[in-house]
């Protein structure tokens, strides 16, 4: 665009006023930390310069210039964008539509990050009828410049056209989906401070209609409406400007319109505001903590303030009250204190106010005057409280009500009350999990678990988990499975073993509570046991029944294992969208059935072996397969490989390879994982020491990732390899084309003698990159003493397996079994091994020296 109707000096005269106003204004926030006061100061530095372009720029009298947006209500965020409405009378003339390109062309060239627009009153007028977005950016005009006319005609004509019982529906279904972007939480571990709930957006949507329905546009105005009282507005007002605080430190720190407290600029601001380091919390933690209970407190304020604005908003008489208890009753489907005083008064009405709302499903909420008494008696739950019978009979009435479990502990959790009645939960209320794989707050992640337990309940979702509804349908007393979830993590962040130390508070909890000493004794073992389940399914060969022995001897009983299946199930399901897949699935069911049998009366290693044979065979009957086809191929195969193998691996292998003729021709057949998820690949070829490393390249290049591996050696020599990949890009290639390509390729690259591709050390992630893993490494021998199981940790990248494979090869290590277990962004992989290096302690040594050379990211 441009600009030669203004003086260039003009121009670089008023870059280096912003630069310098800028400057200066930053300089001051950081001596004085007041955040209203830059952002108003960096709105009128911005209204001068915009004033002053528009005077020279000679625009039409009948023109105006308009601020609109978060500007418009003359607050200005240091990188954020310049909201302008050029309003016209009517439709330009050529000429003033180039005097508008000319300007709009300046105020790019002097630096601002402009949001423009150029409309008639009129097309205002169609524009926001059509459009809430629209309607609230006019809500906020001001005016910079020009025609004073034209402006109120603009004002006038909104407001004779808003239709604010539509504006304020239209309004609670915008925040409705915002929120439901950030899965209706505000502890997410990288927040929008704009955008997610408790965000500053929610305290603006409240504010917008206000403005909309007459009643004020400012915390004080609605004081002055009764809407709120001066203490709730001052706490409101502290709140805002803690995010307005840390919003301008994060444009600061990123140097751009930043509005995500990304993992990067945690521990920066952390350092910034004064949070120092502790014993087991870091400054980020500290920070974050404080970040998540403002949220809470916002979310509380914004949903008060949106029930009495809908209620000012109501023209219909209120219906009269429906009497629920001597202390509630239901009006407009909401629950209401007979009296406000009441939770004063009686401090018990407290559990009984969410039985009730958990009992009733009619009822959507709590009025806003309940609510309101309700926030303000919270402090009442102290250790009288918690120790009085009747308070401890109705919270274990809540944990055993059949419906409504979940949506009332997360109320209880985001009015305090939660956190008041078990202390230990209150201090896991917004605290951080670095791990790389929780994408929660520990309590906001020990909900989901109890709402995934909840939801194998419901015959609608029975489909998701067959097995765990079926499972769930018949267990008796389920609340102990609610219980366990409740504490399983409660101890996070104090140090040491937090599965003992959250053992510990769950047997306090069930002696006051009186729970017997049968649903205690396994209440206390699920929250001491609740890794132990995964951490088998996902690093052990689960097909050796010795694994399955040792693990089902600790289960005592088919109850026991019920319980910790289905919660391992919910605490995984409940870490991250993305850890859970239909590997770890199958791998926990099949841990599972194999237990179950084992309790019912384990057989020999014999039987099972030839129980999974006959099982193989019935499967190739179905496919009309020949007896022989079977003999040709399990002559050539050991014990291992049948114990390795599920029987329809078994049949599959089987069916492809037993009536083949192959010599010295890598030979590879690809099909849909059993599980559903990924692919199963099989590769026969005469056996090679790069082999493996060749096939984790391959894999690496072509983006697939190795979750499995079964490497099997024939009698005669040949290498039968069986892996479990998963697809990383989520191709939409038709699976057909998928498998056609994997078989041709894979076997290509194994007819070829070429020299092994260096490895890729791919691309760190931000989570890696601010919250590294240290690599571990752990060779010990397995329980038969037959081979070496090695265990290593390390951050996820490309190229990872294809190193360690490399290693495998270099140091003469042959490899059995392979778990690749991703974690988000963490590895965890376990191989069973063999070689004559791991005799010798000095060869050991260097090949766990090269494996976390191998590990660094």
């Amino acid at each position: 665009m441009s600009s030669a109707a203004i003086p260039r000096q003009d121009i670089v005269h008023w870059r280096a006023l912003i630069q310098d106003g800028r400057a200066t204004l930053a300089d001051q926030f950081f001596q004085r930390h007041k955040a209203p006061t830059l952002l108003r100061q960096h709105a009128q530095l911005i209204d001068g310069i915009l004033q002053n372009i528009w005077r020279d720029s000679d625009m039409p009298e009948s023109a105006a210039l308009i601020a609109v947006g978060g500007y418009g209500h003359g607050l200005l965020f240091p990188h954020s964008d310049v909201d302008l409405l050029l309003l016209l009378e009517s439709e330009p003339s050529p000429e003033v539509a180039s005097k508008l390109e000319q300007m709009i062309g300046i105020f790019w060239d002097i630096g601002l990050d402009v949001g423009h627009s150029v409309r008639t009153v009129s097309e205002c007028q169609e524009e926001s009828a059509k459009d809430v977005t629209v309607q609230t950016n006019l809500l906020e005009a001001r005016k910079l410049a020009g025609s004073a006319k034209v402006f109120e005609l603009l004002l006038s004509s909104l407001h004779d056209t808003l239709d604010r019982r539509a504006f304020l529906q239209a309004k609670l279904l915008e925040q409705q989906q915002r929120h439901a972007r950030f899965h209706d939480t505000a502890c997410n571990l990288e927040p929008n401070l704009k955008e997610s709930p408790g965000g500053l957006r929610d305290l603006q949507t409240v504010l917008w209609i206000s403005q909309a329905l007459k009643l004020g546009n400012t915390w004080k105005e609605l004081v002055a409406e009764s809407l709120i009282t001066a203490q709730e507005a001052r706490q409101i007002q502290r709140n805002e400007q803690y995010l307005q605080s840390l919003r301008i430190r994060l444009h600061y720190l990123a140097k751009r319109r930043e509005d995500r407290l990304l993992f990067d600029y945690q521990t920066p601001l952390a350092e910034q505001l004064g949070f120092k380091n502790q014993k087991n919390r870091s400054a980020s933690e500290l920070l974050m903590q404080r970040y998540y209970r403002t949220a809470k407190a916002v979310s509380l304020m914004n949903e008060i303030l949106l029930q009495n604005l809908g209620a000012r908003l109501r023209s219909a008489p209120e219906s009269p009250p429906l009497p629920i208890s001597d202390r509630f009753q239901a009006r407009n489907q909401l629950l209401e204190a007979c009296e406000e005083a009441v939770f004063q008064r009686e401090p018990d009405a407290i559990l009984e106010c969410f039985h009730l709302l958990q009992r009733h499903k009619e009822l959507k909420g709590i009025s806003a005057p309940t609510l309101r008494a309700l926030w303000r008696a919270v402090p009442l739950i102290d250790a009288g409280f918690r120790r009085d019978p009747v308070n401890r009979a109705r919270f274990m009435a809540i944990i055993r009500e059949p419906a409504g479990l979940t949506h009332i502990l997360r109320r209880m959790n985001q009015y305090g009350v939660l956190a008041r009645y078990i202390p230990a939960f209150g201090r896991i209320v917004g605290q951080m999990q670095h791990d790389l794989f929780h994408v929660y707050t520990v309590d906001e992640h020990t909900l989901m678990v109890l709402r995934n337990l909840r939801r194998f309940t419901v015959p609608e979702y029975s489909h998701e988990f067959p097995l765990c509804s079926r499972l769930i349908r018949t267990f008796e007393r389920p609340e102990v499975l609610y219980l366990a979830a409740l504490f399983h993590d409660i101890a996070k962040g104090r140090g040491g073993d937090h599965s003992k130390l959250g053992k510990a508070d769950a047997r306090r909890f069930c002696r006051k509570h009186g729970l017997n000493q049968e649903d205690t004794e396994l209440i206390c073992w699920l929250v001491e046991s609740h890794l132990t389940m995964s951490s088998v399914a996902q690093k052990q060969d689960i097909s050796d029944p010795e694994v399955i022995a040792a693990f089902g001897s600790n289960m005592r009983d088919e109850r026991h294992l019920t319980a910790l299946y289905l919660l391992t199930v919910a605490d995984i399901r409940g870490t991250s969208p993305k850890v859970w897949n239909a590997w770890k699935s199958r791998l926990l069911e099949n841990l599972y059935h194999a237990t179950c049998r084992f309790l019912c009366g384990a057989t020999s290693t014999g039987e099972q072996l030839d129980e999974r044979q006959r099982e193989a065979l019935s499967i190739l009957r179905q496919h009309a397969e020949p007896e022989s086809a079977a003999q040709n191929l399990w002559g050539k195969l050991d014990e291992g490989y049948f114990m390795r193998h599920e029987a329809q691996e078994i049949a599959w292998h089987t069916r492809v390879l037993g009536r083949l003729e192959i010599e010295g021709t890598p030979f590879v057949r690809a099909r849909l994982a059993p599980s559903g998820e990924g692919l199963q690949v099989m590769v026969y070829t005469p056996d090679r020491e790069d082999l493996f490393a060749r096939i984790c390249g391959f894999f690496e290049r072509v983006g697939f990732n190795i979750v499995e591996a079964k490497i099997h050696t024939t009698q005669n020599g040949d290498a039968l390899d069986s892996f479990v990949v998963l697809d990383e890009e989520k191709r939409a290639t038709h699976y057909r084309d998928l498998l056609n390509y994997i078989e041709y390729e894979l076997a290509q690259e194994l007819r070829q003698a070429r020299p092994l591709e260096e490895p890729s050390r791919g691309r760190v992630s931000r989570q890696l990159k601010h919250f590294p893993i240290a690599p571990q490494v752990s060779i010990k021998p397995d329980e038969k003493g037959l081979y070496q199981v090695l265990s290593l940790i390390a951050g996820d990248r490309p190229g990872l397996l294809y190193g360690i494979a490399r290693a495998f090869l270099a140091h003469g290590v042959h490899l059995h079994t392979a778990k690749i277990n991703t974690l988000g962004e963490r590895a965890e992989d376990t191989f069973l091994i063999s070689g004559v290096l791991l005799d010798k302690t000095k060869a050991v040594l260097q090949f766990e020296t090269e494996l976390l050379k191998q590990l660094q990211s």
